[in-house]
């Protein structure tokens, strides 16, 4: 499968790692390939983004404007404050494609925590659906730490990953790449239409207070029912 990671940044890079290693031919969008490829990967310096792309012989980096059209799934990697910006430049590859959106809307003008920018009453996933209606959103993903999203077998026991889409297909293409990166299907939760991705991003406030809390990222949720 062909598929497009708008985003470089960490969970960004730790998707296409994992999607790559899996078989599947791997593009990352970045707004100025030049300048992502010169940068850092840490905030206190060390390898470039050049250097760590070398180490992927089957992922290609490319302006946003080039990813292809033949793209089959796009993943939305992106802080969610630029979200919008980044799809409105490949409006017209999304037509009729799947689009899996981990962003979250977090609003650090005030500092840390974060608050949420958009929430309540709507989402960052319906608010996507509403201005590129011809695309199949489908939010997953977003209620965790980037190495739980791509290998949850690092936590022991089982752990719950959410969905929520208005297309039953765009949803199993979806469910198909949860279930290679480890997911059992028991724990892949359809919450129902994109109008539920309210209830994922409304998790954050709590999953950053944990993780305060816990001193590590690498935790989830699970969702316990009585049989």
């Amino acid at each position: 499968m062909i598929i497009s990671i708008l985003g470089t940044g960490m969970v960004a890079r730790s998707l296409a790692g994992r999607i790559a290693a899996l078989g599947h031919q791997v593009f990352m969008g970045t707004r100025d390939k030049a300048t992502t490829l010169d940068r850092p990967l840490g905030s206190q310096g060390g390898p470039s983004f050049a250097s760590w792309l070398q180490e992927i012989a089957t992922l290609q980096l490319v302006n946003l404007e080039e990813l292809p059209q033949e793209t089959e799934l796009f993943i939305n990697a992106t802080n969610g404050s630029a979200t919008l910006s980044a799809l409105t430049k490949i409006s017209d590859r999304l037509k009729g494609k799947v689009l899996l959106d981990i962003a979250n809307p977090l609003d650090f003008s005030n500092g840390m925590p974060p608050t949420l920018s958009i929430c309540n009453d709507d989402s960052l996933g319906e608010t996507i659906q509403r201005d590129f209606p011809d695309c199949k959103v489908v939010k997953s993903l977003n209620t965790m730490n980037a190495h739980l999203m791509v290998n949850p077998i690092l936590l022991e026991g089982d752990h719950s990953v959410f969905m929520s889409g208005n297309d039953k297909e765009a949803k199993e293409k979806v469910k198909s790449l949860l279930v290679q990166f480890g997911w059992q299907t028991k724990n892949i939760i359809d919450l129902g239409d994109i109008k539920t991705a309210r209830g994922s991003e409304m998790l954050l406030p709590i999953w950053l207070r944990l993780w305060g809390v816990l001193n590590t990222a690498e935790f989830n949720f699970n969702i316990v029912r009585k049989d």
